[in-house]
């Protein structure tokens, strides 16, 4: 068993936030509220995480997976007892790390200074406090004369000297665990929410005189919660200027970073430049060089150095170095542009590979299809690879040329060198070399000319 054990508190219903979804799985920045939290514990060395669930408990286990180590709080009692509920799964570890699973800001180091103060010092109990400008809703740090803590006042019963406090308590504690398991057996809920508050084991080890010692933040951002759509969007906010900045530092250069939204889970390479509304996100690896934006989407997808992409969606696929996409190109899941290939204005494209310098400037789908190198296909050219009942393949071989507005029905090969004339709608195997036609045939009738207008005005 590990020395120290963070224990995440994330069986709340998060009323405030007025959804389905629990709390903690709403997302900023491409994680989960909790995902923010579990990643800042493994940042700071922390591998053994207990997550406290309760309300969608069954929605938590499936976002987060079987993985992770789990206690349940049936009854949603306090945090006191949220805590205990993590008693047996903490096994004999030293130190408890308590965190809220709505804290998304919490940065590594601020856990890591967090714990080394408390070992350090030796204390029972080390809190982690902020001072902030507005400290309305948060319980207040009470000090004595000699500035050792007294105890932890929650709002509603704080007095007006009490409330005029702007150090809170942010929820974060580090205990030890000697002290932690015997005092939560001893919480009471003598309060108006009938609750058992983890502050009073705070208040414990004050009357017991037990060391009670705090650190605060560095910087009051990292520690605010969520607790409702608008907290959530500040957080995002928080998030956004922090990964921006990151890049930035890294040499990427984004025009405007306050339109520019990248997930914390994004690569870039540097000399790449992302003009405004430009989204990239879940795990998406951007090249060196690259020219994104303005208004583009990119997720879960990598893009090969130096290539260009504007106002367009990419969804799941693979971009090779070189490469032109847009304005106004779409990008579906299964996507493969090797080196050099250029798609156009309202293309769309899905489950396809298409190979070296191929060219799909505009107006086409290709669905399900293989696409040799040096292609270049026509505007208004479709593959037409549902039946109905099931997908069919296209396959376009190396050098092939296919007209404007030609449909391929698939399943159908176009060999190398194939000429496709504009206008034909191929139903058979092409072969390699040659020139198809599938198309009615043009009938031209005669001009009615003068004397065909002089003879419908007479019937008139």
């Amino acid at each position: 068993m590990a020395e120290t054990v963070a224990v995440i508190l994330a069986a709340g219903q998060g009323k405030r936030m007025h959804s389905r979804l629990p709390k903690v799985l709403h997302r900023v920045a491409g994680r989960s509220l909790l995902e923010h939290v579990l990643a800042a514990t493994r940042e700071a060395g922390i591998e053994d995480n207990i997550i406290v669930i309760g309300h969608g408990a069954g929605e938590v286990k499936a976002a987060l997976g079987t993985e992770q180590k789990y206690a349940f709080q049936e009854q949603q009692l306090g945090t006191g007892h949220a805590l205990a509920q993590a008693r047996e799964a903490a096994g004999e570890a030293a130190t408890i790390l308590v965190l809220c699973g709505d804290t998304p800001l919490i940065r590594p180091a601020t856990l890591t200074g967090l714990l080394q103060q408390h070992r350090d010092t030796g204390a029972a109990v080390t809190i982690l406090s902020a001072r902030i400008a507005d400290p309305t809703g948060y319980g207040r740090i009470i000090r004595d004369g000699q500035g050792r803590v007294k105890g932890i006042v929650e709002e509603r019963d704080a007095t007006p000297a009490e409330k005029a406090i702007n150090e809170i308590n942010t929820g974060i504690y580090c205990f030890a665990a000697a002290f932690l398991w015997p005092a939560l057996t001893r919480l009471k809920p003598d309060n108006d929410q009938g609750e058992y508050y983890l502050t009073d084991a705070v208040a414990l080890a004050v009357s017991q005189g037990l060391r009670v010692e705090t650190l605060v933040a560095g910087d009051a951002e990292e520690v605010l919660g969520v607790n409702d759509r608008a907290q959530l969007a500040a957080a995002g906010a928080v998030w956004r200027r922090r990964i921006n900045a990151a890049h930035m530092q890294s040499g990427v250069t984004i025009i405007d970073p306050e339109t520019t939204y990248i997930d914390v889970t994004v690569t870039i390479g540097r000399d790449t430049i992302i003009y405004p509304g430009t989204f990239l996100e879940g795990n998406t690896i951007i090249g060196a060089g690259c020219c994104l934006g303005p208004g583009t989407t990119i997720r879960d997808s990598q893009v090969g150095d130096g290539s260009t992409i504007i106002h367009a969606v990419v969804l799941e696929s693979t971009i090779g170095p070189g490469c032109q996409i847009g304005p106004f190109a779409y990008l579906r899941p299964g996507t493969i542009l090797e080196a050099g290939v250029k798609v156009g204005d309202f293309v769309e494209i899905k489950a396809t590979r298409v190979g070296r310098g191929s060219k799909v400037p505009h107006l086409t789908y290709l669905g399900d299809a293989t696409v040799g190198r040096e292609v270049n296909i026509g505007a208004g050219t479709i593959t037409c690879n549902y039946d109905g009942r099931q997908k069919w393949p296209t396959i376009i071989e190396d050098g092939a040329f296919i007209g404007s507005n030609t449909n391929l029905v698939a399943p159908v090969r176009v060999g190398a060198g194939a000429l496709i004339g504009a206008g034909s709608t191929i139903t058979e195997d092409v072969p390699a070399g040659s020139l198809a036609l599938a198309r009615e045939k043009q009938v031209n009738l005669p001009s009615r000319g003068k004397k065909g207008e002089e003879k419908r005005q007479e019937k008139r």
